[in-house]
């Protein structure tokens, strides 16, 4: 049978291909990444969801540490960095315009790592997790927008396994309820992720180090959705898992996602439609659609900003008012701002 032209120029070009792909067998690996890179932004760039504002903050200079997190007060405008470093400010203030506001001279943190802007009618308040060694440390402590300390939880300068002691402590969500969300810790004796009411009285934890579900290995940030449903980033395990906000009950599982590096951040895009989750080794951020109520399925890439080597995404925040995404980027000692595409 004669096979039309088409035919033989798939057959061609697939022949070609595979031959190209065993001649440099020993380098397959890192082609295969980079062609998959290549096809991956190639399709985000036909239709992206959100585009860098080149002109936030005014002045870059005024980081002079390390940013590991961000938080967004979107009632008072307001843009809380966490950064790490000698003889620097632990939390720079800025608009959500990019100006400068202020910075906190607080000696109460050790080493910031997650951080998490209060913004209801009844309050406004800052929370931060201190991952640090020194006797501040392992701890969560909530401050006043100006940078005055108002609660501790945790014992300070003491890690622990307990139900009032924290290890490395990566972050926290609070809902506008006033319920906490702590995910304990960042590398060191806990894999868990606990729950308190507004009065702090623990409600439920779920963890343990292991591969199962309800386990971890280096729970690293929190976010709950409008459903009631719990998504912890299970770095170490390169997965994100889901739990009831009320029981703890596991839901489910994504991790298909997740095969080139673990989920470092994620939070809800101020539509609620998409999941920001950032991944550091590959310097990617990822927008994963919401799943509706039910079974959460598997995770679908919706979009994704491929930054340059070396930027290394770490925490993420985002304005529910405006829509804008901040990213605190550990590489480049930055925080950098992305505005939704208007399509």
């Amino acid at each position: 049978m004669k096979r039309p032209l088409n035919f033989w120029v798939c057959a061609v070009s697939l022949a070609t291909v595979c031959a190209l792909l065993l001649f440099h067998w020993d380098g397959f690996h890192a082609h295969k990444i980079r062609l998959a890179l290549l096809i991956y932004n190639k399709q985000e760039m036909a239709n992206p969801l959100y585009k860098l504002d080149v002109g936030w903050p005014k002045n870059a200079d005024f980081f002079t540490g390390v940013t590991f997190g961000v938080a967004v007060d979107p009632t008072n405008s307001l843009v809380y960095v966490a950064q790490r470093g000698e003889n620097v400010s632990k939390v720079l203030v800025f608009t959500e315009e990019g100006y400068f506001k202020e910075r906190w001279n607080t000696d109460s943190i050790d080493m910031p790592h997650g951080i998490f802007a209060v913004s209801t009618a009844q309050e406004h308040s800052v929370w931060i997790t201190d991952v640090g060694q020194g006797k501040f440390g392992h701890t969560v402590k909530k401050y006043s927008p100006s940078g005055k300390l108002l609660h501790v939880l945790g014992t300070a300068g003491k890690a622990g396994s307990a139900l009032d002691q924290f290890d490395q402590p990566a972050e926290i969500f609070v809902e506008n309820s006033g319920e906490l969300y702590i995910v304990d810790g960042d590398g060191g004796l806990n894999n868990r992720i606990l729950k308190y009411s507004k009065d702090f009285w623990l409600l439920w934890t779920m963890g343990g180090r292991g591969t199962q579900p309800g386990q971890f290995y280096i729970p690293h940030s929190v976010a709950v959705d409008e459903m009631g449903r719990v998504w912890v980033a299970d770095r170490g395990n390169k997965r994100i898992q889901v739990f009831d906000k009320i029981s703890g009950e596991w839901i489910g599982t994504w991790s298909s996602c997740f095969s080139e590096d673990g989920p470092y951040s994620v939070r809800l895009t101020a539509d609620k439609q998409h999941f920001v989750v950032a991944q550091l080794n590959i310097n990617r951020v990822l927008f994963l659609s919401v799943p509706p109520i039910g079974s959460i399925g598997d995770c679908y890439v919706a979009g994704a900003i491929q930054m340059a080597e070396g930027v290394k995404p770490h925490l993420v925040d985002v304005n529910i008012n405006t829509g804008s995404v901040y990213v605190a980027e550990i590489g480049a000692q930055q925080v950098q701002k992305y505005v939704m595409v208007k399509n």
